[in-house]
């Protein structure tokens, strides 16, 4: 298998009551611990229970590596950090689709392939009026999103190189479209077509805001900013809504819904929703003097209140993002000479607290990169129901990278998790009248 050193020849051996010992092949990655080979189990009859599949390898991937405890995280071998500030996103797409970062000539043609699939076909517009107007941006985003299929169906054919280069470069062009007319649809706004003359992160500022009263001006602190929340979100391993792309995929689904489905997934509050549950966080604390209630609240055991935005399931450590985030977050709080907003003199004291506060220390619960990118989405004014579709604008990239992967894999094969039957036993039907 991709990725795996043959020569280790290392096995763990599973010894079970009454039956013959069953060697497992440990299977060692470029980096990142041993992994056991448990393939074998079923040919005997036993499978494992692993909720969450949080002790479980479902893929090879070359594309991202984290390690949670030391607080790395690498995209094809570059550290997050100097991507977010050494190269712009639509380099890291190049890196995450082709596995290197682009010379010039290579990402002109990139960026100009991808300037150049921004504009939606124009029925596509019509279908925006099939939601009500109250709808919630990613409701309307994961149902336009499936919908390109049936507007790009000459491409589909999964096993055809040219055909998911074409579709990787239309959904990282064209997502933005449809996000910023979610928004626009959601407040009753004419829609803002793309401009080729912008950058990626400066057209989708502009479609956001632009109107045809008035021009808008591009901040240059703003859109660097926006295009670091791209790149700091464009990948994360294998989370919950990537690996709900890899098993839509698995099935041989065509990539726009195997894409619905990533945004379906990324909607969940425990997931991309982090951004937003944040901010609604800041908003109830309201004041700074009522940060220490809160603080108490989060340290009382008894008490089922958290605090959002800080600390994170995989990174045991500082979170890589957010020390790029923060920097960005006080640069554009600085650029925009924000004063005397409470939301985000709240976050400025909790986040001043966290990084003193020896409780929160011990225990790793830094800010995070959502702590930071809500608060820097919220300074430019974009509205909470968005942020959450800007994350999956962001991501667009990491899951088509993962599904170019899988279908690039000799080995992969259709997702089927098994399960702990705990139901009825077998049992006979009585008929109607008997019952």
């Amino acid at each position: 298998m991709s990725n795996q050193d043959p020569s280790l020849d290392k096995y763990a051996t599973l010894t079970i009551p009454g039956r013959d010992p069953i060697q497992l092949p440990i299977l060692k990655g470029t980096m990142g611990p041993e992994v056991i080979d448990i393939s074998a189990l079923g040919k005997n009859g036993y499978f494992t229970y692993d909720p969450g599949f949080v002790s479980t390898a479902s893929c090879n991937s070359r594309i991202t590596f984290i390690d949670g405890a030391k607080g790395v995280l690498l995209y094809r071998g570059y550290p997050i950090d100097q991507l977010a500030t050494k190269a712009n996103y639509l380099q890291v797409c190049y890196l995450l689709l082709k596995g290197e970062l682009p010379n010039k000539t290579q990402y002109k043609d990139f960026e100009n392939s991808v300037l150049h699939h921004t504009l939606i076909h124009e029925q596509i517009t019509s279908l925006f009026k099939a939601f009500r107007r109250d709808s919630h941006p990613m409701a309307v985003l994961c149902g336009i999103a499936g919908a390109l299929s049936a507007f790009y169906h000459d491409d589909l054919d999964i096993y055809d190189p040219e055909h998911r280069e074409r579709t990787a470069i239309r959904l990282i062009a064209k997502i933005p479209t449809l996000a910023a007319m979610s928004y626009k649809y959601s407040i009753g706004h004419p829609f803002v077509y793309p401009r080729n003359d912008l950058s990626y992160a400066g057209n989708f500022l502009h479609m956001m805001f632009a109107t045809p009263c008035e021009e808008y001006k591009i901040n240059p602190v703003v859109e660097r900013a926006l295009d670091r929340i791209f790149t700091l979100h464009a990948d994360h391993e294998q989370n919950a809504s990537t690996s709900s792309v890899r098993l839509a995929g698995s099935s041989g689904a065509n990539p726009y819904a195997c894409i619905a489905a990533g945004i379906a997934s990324l909607w969940g509050p425990a997931h991309g929703g982090a951004n937003e549950a944040c901010l609604r966080m800041l908003e109830k604390i309201g004041t700074t003097d009522r940060i220490p209630e809160f603080v108490a609240r989060a340290k009382d055991k008894n008490d089922p209140f958290r605090l959002s935005g800080f600390g994170h399931r995989v990174y045991k450590a500082y979170d890589p993002r957010a020390v790029v985030m923060r920097e960005t977050c006080h640069e554009v709080l600085n650029e925009l000479h924000i004063k005397d907003h409470p939301i985000l003199d709240v976050a400025t004291e909790l986040e001043s607290i966290a990084l003193s506060d020896e409780y929160f220390i011990e225990r790793n619960l830094y800010p995070n990169v959502d702590f930071y990118s809500g608060i820097i989405l919220n300074a430019i004014g974009i509205p909470t129901s968005m942020f959450t579709v800007i994350f999956a604008l962001a991501r667009t990239v990491g899951w088509i990278a993962h599904w170019t992967e899988m279908q690039e894999m000799p080995e992969s094969r259709i997702g089927r998790p098994r399960q702990i039957y705990t139901g009825k036993t077998m049992r006979n039907v009585k008929v109607l009248s008997k019952r």
